[in-house]
């Protein structure tokens, strides 16, 4: 009976919103991202427990149909989660990816899944070009960005006086991302941008790095990278003594989960920026409580933002009446994204959820009261002003 019903379904009378239709009687998520490398507690296996946290609160089925959650490690190679996204569209019937880290892997999985018309919800990539010139109608990215980023801790720096930056760049699609973006902003608030240097993902020495940042004169050494690699570079900065000869570190990509990794006393003073804080309200608090209990760890804005994006798309197929793409894209755009994650939160036209970020500082050992509360919210910086105007975005989608 089922059978005929779906098949006179799709035989035309796709009109008929009340005939729920879930393809293959299921509905599958994959959460593909880096769970061994640099990355690995950037999001890692806590976005996939974050998944399947968001999948449990919504009572398990979409429609009367069980919600699955897969996850795989890409290990931050775009041909390894390329084929690994295209055997699960081609024979484990999932219908959506999301979290991909690594902005390489973003684009990549963005592409294909475009070609199979499959929706994928971005929270781990940073590059605004997942919503830019290839952006696709049915990629979604949410969280972050490399715009937002610039906008909140390069704003920062620039208002304290950092107006000459030199920039430690991770050699790939992110890192540019987060270079270009935020060199512009610089420059476009009288600043100059003076240099840069670029290494492999995944380095381990930096010192060849760091000393030509540090003789450049620069007031600012932009770290244009992430997880592991951030990390390191920090450590190395302070055995060089560079903060102490006056030059600021902007870690440009920072999160709870990198702090908690080197610790509250080297990351002390840090400015940074995240569209999460698990501290900041009494509902963020509590999501992040019941986190911990099951993850170890409290959340940070990937992994936060993974739960948010996985509950709006089973909010998006509930609302269809079908997880059909077109169908489910079309809702992902028009509802809105309220939550613990996104207060009044929207989808633009380029697939870009925009919502508040936050400007954080690293609190000083002393002034922490409790474990994993390293963060004073210095500002809430509003989603408009922390994102790129969708018009301006180079996105075909987007219409003027």
């Amino acid at each position: 009976m089922r059978k005929l019903l779906l098949s006179t379904v799709s035989l035309g009378l796709l009109a008929a919103p009340a005939l729920a239709e879930i393809s293959d009687g299921k509905v599958k998520i994959g959460i593909l991202n880096d769970q061994s490398g640099v990355y690995a507690d950037f999001g890692g296996r806590y976005s996939y427990e974050a998944a399947r946290m968001a999948v449990e609160d919504f009572g398990g089925t979409v429609l009367d149909a069980p919600i699955e959650v897969i996850t795989a490690d890409h290990q931050n190679k775009p041909d390894i989660a390329s084929n690994i996204a295209r055997q699960w569209y081609d024979t484990e019937q999932v219908d959506t990816i999301m979290e991909l880290t690594t902005s390489s892997v973003g684009l990549a999985v963005q592409a294909l899944s475009q070609e199979k018309q499959k929706i994928t919800i971005n929270t781990g990539a940073a590059t605004t070009e997942l919503t830019g010139e290839q952006c696709s109608p049915y990629g979604f990215h949410w969280a972050y960005d490399t715009h937002a980023l610039a906008v909140g801790t390069g704003g920062a720096l620039v208002k304290e006086g950092g107006d000459s930056w030199y920039f430690l760049t991770a050699d790939y699609a992110f890192g540019y991302s987060l270079e270009e973006n935020t060199g512009d902003f610089v420059k476009s608030q009288g600043g100059e941008v003076v240099g840069a240097v670029r290494h492999p993902l995944a380095t381990t020495d930096y010192s060849s790095f760091l000393l030509q940042a540090q003789a450049s004169g620069a007031k600012v050494i932009g770290l244009a990278n992430a997880g592991a690699d951030t990390q390191n570079a920090i450590k190395q900065a302070a055995e060089f003594g560079i903060t102490q000869g006056g030059q600021r570190l902007a870690a440009l990509l920072f999160t709870l989960a990198e702090v908690h990794g080197i610790g509250p006393e080297a990351a002390q003073g840090l400015t940074l920026t995240e569209s999460f804080y698990w501290n900041r309200t009494p509902e963020s608090r509590e999501f992040a409580e019941r986190f911990k209990e099951r993850a170890g760890v409290m959340p940070n804005m990937v992994h936060a933002g993974t739960y948010s994006a996985v509950t709006s798309y089973l909010k998006a197929i509930e609302a269809a009446g079908t997880d059909e793409t077109e169908a489910v894209a079309a809702k992902l755009h028009e509802l809105p994204v309220e939550d613990f994650f996104a207060e009044s939160g929207k989808v633009a036209p380029n697939g870009r959820m925009i919502s508040d970020v936050y400007l954080l500082e690293v609190k000083a050992p002393g002034d922490i009261t409790e474990e994993w509360d390293y963060f004073n919210v210095l500002a809430t910086i509003p989603g408009d002003e922390a994102y790129l105007d969708p018009a301006a975005s180079g996105c075909s989608l987007v219409g003027g």
